[in-house]
């Protein structure tokens, strides 16, 4: 009994962390649909308080009915729509102060800002009033602030799909020119309906070929969730993000994104195999705090992992004994709280200094994903009865594949790394051999690697952390393991995994 008492608390405190206080979340973190809906452009130091249309009361005319709109619309909206609704308006505003910072390019274009501002308030203004709920099946227009679709229906229970992008990011600079994307969706798993289409710039002519670059075989998936669309691009498809924001047309990258339903329209159509299901994570998506709990509500995906992860962990942690059970708690705490931070920084990357402004919705998302999957790879595949060195192992930070040889030769291969800082990483390039059950580094220095087993983990450079503090002395001699700081400790405690296509597979070496 005593031992289940353990278990169980042991349970409640770690999922608790799953849905962190907003107290806890920082201004980076926390969720967008906290901030105040109210735009403010014309303000004392407002984003927009140069342009004349500030001084007549234009822009003032337009926020007040954006606002009016977006309060009318949440009425109606269920509490966990209301929360993606509230982040579209968010997003929209920072869009706005993007546009205010970039877009200046001297005083003979201020007519032309005006202009530039007084469209985009009067199409945000128009689609918040024209957002209309509820909507049955998947078929007729869809909108967020980046881009807009159209759903109709086609042969044999498929749907034609027609993503158009309002904006066009290039460096230092926000433009009107658009993306187009057309699919053909069909039935697919999970519940999607799935297909590839062509991306391409709509020609300026209706009756005319679009132009530029024409992108064939680009995949795409839609499925409800709950009173919104959810539009996925380059699922499964996502390398590094200059893959994912190259010059196909530029703006596919955001067209991952959840959509609400613009007017009133019957879905006539035999079937709508999405359904109007919500799917909930484990969480309370009408209370998120941060914004990658924001994003796992608007996907119905990323909330399956999430349901699934914490499954995962439930029937994993009794299975494990005391000394482990403690380890991994530790660092399961640390991946829900890094957790926090994935999708705002892939979001906004930092380390994109001419397209940070950007948000990189379908990059973003992907690394949700793939993290998440990992992390289930890892629970699932808990080998707690491994013996030796052999194998892979692996935490919420750090990687190490481990080979030894019948002659007892040893080498292990991996890295640890810290979120979102690709150059703050540790490289394992560890060698020895196994001698009587204990590991014998090659290095010959001071501080040479070691692995230790303790319990059902493995201990890499137990020492390293009493090494590192000193490196940074005047009097230090000893080198350092890890990139960029001499301080950069390389001790880590790993778990024992199986292999999957899941693990180490996240698209490039940030993570």
């Amino acid at each position: 009994m005593a031992h289940h008492n353990l278990v169980k608390a042991l349970l409640t405190g770690i999922l608790a962390l799953v849905s962190l206080p907003v107290s806890a979340a920082s201004e980076f973190t926390r969720a967008r649909s906290l901030e105040p809906t109210a735009l403010k452009l014309c303000e004392r130091n407002g984003e927009l308080e140069e342009l004349r249309l500030c001084e007549v009361g234009g822009i003032n005319n337009l926020v007040r009915r954006a606002d009016a709109a977006l309060r009318k619309v949440l009425v109606t909206a269920r509490p966990a729509t209301a929360v993606l609704l509230k982040r579209d308006q968010a997003w929209f505003g920072e869009l706005v102060a993007s546009a205010a910072e970039f877009n200046r390019s001297g005083p003979d274009e201020t007519e032309e800002r005006n202009l530039f501002f007084g469209e985009l308030l009067q199409e945000r203004v128009a689609t918040l009033e024209a957002i209309t709920f509820p909507r049955n099946g998947i078929v007729g227009q869809w909108a967020s602030v980046f881009a807009t679709v159209d759903v109709s229906a086609a042969e044999g229970g498929a749907y034609r799909v027609v993503v158009r992008t309002r904006f066009m990011h290039v460096e230092r600079s926000i433009d009107r020119e658009k993306c187009e994307l057309r699919a053909l969706v069909r039935p697919s798993a999970g519940g999607w309906l799935a297909g590839k289409g062509e991306a391409a710039k709509p020609a300026e002519d209706a009756n005319k070929p679009a132009e530029g670059v024409r992108v064939p075989q680009q995949p795409i998936k839609i499925r409800r969730q709950g009173e919104t669309l959810r539009v996925v691009i380059y699922d499964d498809e996502v390398g590094e993000k200059d893959d994912v924001d190259g010059s196909l047309c530029d703006g596919v990258g955001q067209m991952t994104a959840t959509y609400f339903p613009i007017g009133k329209v019957e879905d006539t159509s035999s079937a709508a195999p999405s359904g109007i299901g919500f799917v909930a994570p484990s969480f309370d998506c009408s209370r998120v705090a941060t914004a990658t709990e924001e994003e796992i509500c608007a996907d119905p995906e990323l909330a399956e992992n999430d349901v699934r992860l914490n499954r995962a962990w439930t029937r994993l942690l009794p299975r494990l004994d005391e000394a482990t059970r403690r380890a991994l708690t530790a660092d399961q705490r640390g991946y829900v709280e890094s957790q926090g931070s994935q999708y705002p920084e892939f979001l906004n990357p930092a380390w994109d200094k001419l397209l940070s402004h950007v948000h990189h919705t379908s990059y973003a998302r992907d690394k949700v994903r793939r993290l998440q999957r990992e992390r289930i790879a890892v629970l699932e595949g808990f080998e707690e009865n491994r013996r030796g060195f052999a194998g892979l192992w692996m935490s919420h930070t750090a990687l190490l594949d481990v080979k030894v040889g019948k002659d007892g030769t040893l080498t292990g291969r991996g890295w640890k790394w810290e979120q979102g800082d690709w150059k703050a990483g540790c490289d394992y390039e560890i060698d020895g051999k196994v001698v009587g059950g204990t590991f014998r580094s090659d290095e010959k220095r001071t501080n040479p690697d070691t692995l230790e087993r303790d319990h059902s983990s493995l201990v890499i450079n137990r020492l390293d952390d009493v090494f590192a503090k000193k490196r940074g002395d005047s009097n230090g001699t000893d080198e350092p393991k890890c990139r960029r700081h001499m301080s950069n400790s390389s001790t880590a405690r790993l778990f024992p995994v199986r292999p999957s296509p899941d693990i180490n597979n996240i698209g490039g070496s940030i993570r």
